[in-house]
């Protein structure tokens, strides 16, 4: 899948201008560090615990300290160090203070890591460093040790045992005051990394064929990035970006839990090619060889991803103002250039102008009539298999191909109706979006069909500062099939979505986690292989809003935010698709 389609709307530019402000302050605080006073600056990260859910260190800013035990399993160590952890989270339960744990170990074994928790008597979340790159930023050598971090300032203010130092170390903090022992010896089990700086990568064999795997594709001339990664040394003056992207899980976009589900093409590297590129950059970024594979990459000139469509639809040319709001437009346009019914196998939409183009979503009206398909709370949401669902365009997604064998009839005469979200982006302009349709060739007729449904909330009410609010939504199968796809969708306060399906039977089956939403990244995950699903599944798509100072997305967080169709309100869907298991009903005669 080719990863495109970043929202650089008038809300993302500011965004990406506060990100660019931490990070100029993170580098001043790295190279002054006399004044920050720190002991050590790590930078800003964000990890996954035991259950799949995501902790990012901004997240906590509005707490004092984040305080960790590090733990590894089958270390003897812990169990004491665990029990002592416990006695000083409960004398500061009413602090404004995060307790953790941190496996620094690389352990991949949730319910492994899960089950030493239990044994140590926690219920804090476990916070799993699965390539080892935060534990090394750190600097952890055992496990057993305990660190106060400032979510601030990324610093490191005490690290040391937990026994007779930790408490102090907090009551200092507490009260406004510098450790006056900062760093103590901790004696516990010795954390073995699997890669440290000193191992040899090679950046032309190891690093730049990462670079034009996971990043390339949007950070090049004239892609959607906001700067090129196309040579050595644009990826050395970058590095220090490179590495708080990755320790954010902020990039490659679209970050998913790996380890819930195989869905074909999604983005996102391996825990060895996390480690790879971030030793490479802790050892200074050097290039040792005289090549460099960035330099001979080459890129399609055509705006379609999937080649040159069969049939191209123009929208009429539509005049965005600099300011303001702007109400949803229907287009319809009939396809006149469409004399005789074929079947469609694909899809694309190219945005004309993607700096106020928020989405497209085209629904085809047959020549017989009939209502179209949309995201408004009065559109008929069933996706009708007897008529080709088109590509849409949203941040990040950008075209659909069907399965082979799959697809529909678009018939001669039909219309398509274009819903367009546009966005104002300070300058007046005009906007040309085209959608490019593929279509199978003569006389092949594919024989099965695509259909699905969204769950879907409208009963939204955000409160004013909550940063975890849960949203739910679900359906339920009347039909036997086999899950294709989801598409989680919420706005700028959207947090975290899991895709959950409660069988008949009473057991439960994980699908889906997206525990870091990202409104500028709304992609769709394909299933490597299509999820069975019996009749009378329930699909429940359980969430959450962020509406606190701590979301960088956050229009105002001060307000109640209720359901609407506007960027600042919010939506709750939970989009998929399937196929019916039974597709007989579908059976063209040849």
């Amino acid at each position: 899948m080719t990863i495109q389609g970043v929202f650089w709307g008038t809300t993302a530019i500011p965004v990406w201008g506060k990100i660019m402000h931490k990070f100029v302050i993170g580098l001043l605080t790295v190279c002054l560090p006399s004044l920050a006073g720190a002991v050590e600056r790590v930078g800003d990260f964000t990890l996954l615990d035991q259950h799949g859910d995501a902790h990012s260190m901004s997240w906590y800013d509005d707490q004092q300290a984040v305080v960790f035990l590090t733990q590894a399993n089958n270390c003897a160590a812990n169990q004491a160090a665990a029990l002592e952890f416990e006695a000083v989270r409960s004398r500061y339960a009413n602090a404004n203070m995060q307790f953790m744990l941190l496996n620094a170990e690389g352990n991949r074994d949730r319910s492994a890591v899960a089950a030493a928790a239990t044994s140590y008597g926690t219920d804090l979340p476990v916070l799993m460093d699965e390539s080892q790159t935060i534990s090394q930023a750190m600097e952890i050598a055992q496990a057993g040790e305990a660190i106060i971090f400032d979510p601030r300032s990324f610093q490191i203010k005490y690290r040391g045992p937990v026994a007779n130092h930790l408490a102090a170390a907090l009551d200092q903090i507490t009260a406004g005051e510098e450790v006056s022992n900062p760093v103590l010896a901790v004696s516990g089990c010795e954390i073995a990394y699997e890669m440290t700086s000193e191992t040899t990568i090679s950046y032309a064999e190891d690093i730049a064929p990462l670079l034009a795997e996971n990043c390339a594709t949007c950070h090049r001339e004239k892609g959607i990035a906001p700067f090129a990664l196309n040579n050595y040394q644009s990826v050395q003056g970058w590095s220090p970006m490179i590495r708080e992207v990755v320790m954010t899980r902020r990039m490659p976009p679209g970050q998913i839990d790996h380890q819930v589900g195989k869905f074909d093409g999604a983005p996102g590297m391996t825990n060895l090619e996390i480690q790879k590129l971030m030793n490479w950059i802790e050892a200074g970024s050097n290039n040792q060889s005289n090549s460099d594979p960035l330099t001979q990459l080459s890129w399609p000139e055509s705006k379609w991803t999937l080649g040159e469509p069969d049939l191209v639809v123009k929208i009429p040319a539509q005049q965005i103002p600099a300011t303001g709001v702007l109400d949803y437009r229907n287009l319809a346009v009939p396809l006149t250039e469409l004399t005789e019914s074929r079947w469609v196998r694909g899809s694309e939409v190219s945005p004309g102008d993607p700096t106020v183009v928020h989405h497209v979503i085209p629904s085809v009206i047959p020549p017989a009539g009939g209502e179209a398909r949309g995201e408004g709370r009065n559109s008929v949401l069933d996706l009708n298999p007897e008529v080709p669902t088109l590509a849409g365009y949203a941040p990040g997604y950008l075209n659909r191909i069907q399965d082979e064998n799959t697809g529909a009839l678009l018939e001669a005469g039909s219309t398509i109706v274009f819903q367009m979200h546009y966005t104002t982006s300070g300058k007046e302009t005009v906007d040309e979006t085209e959608l490019g349709i593929y279509f199978y060739p003569e006389g092949v007729i594919p024989e099965e069909r695509i259909s699905g449904r969204p769950a879907v909330s409208w009963d939204i009410n955000i409160p004013p500062g909550a940063k975890d609010h849960p949203m739910s939504a679900s359906l339920v199968l009347d039909r036997d099939v086999y899950l294709q796809s989801v598409l989680p969708h919420m706005h700028f306060r959207g947090k975290r979505v899991k895709y959950i399906a409660q069988l008949p039977d009473g057991t439960e089956q994980l699908l889906f986690n997206q525990p870091h939403y990202n409104f500028n990244w709304q992609l769709t995950y394909h299933f490597e292989e299509p999820v069975f699903l019996p009749e009378g599944t329930a699909i429940l798509v359980d969430g959450s809003f962020d509406n606190s100072a701590q979301n960088p997305f956050n229009p105002d967080p001060s307000i109640s935010v209720y359901g609407g169709e506007q960027s600042w309100e919010e939506m709750f869907f939970g989009f998929m698709t399937w196929k019916d298991a039974d597709q007989s009903q579908w059976a063209v005669n040849k």
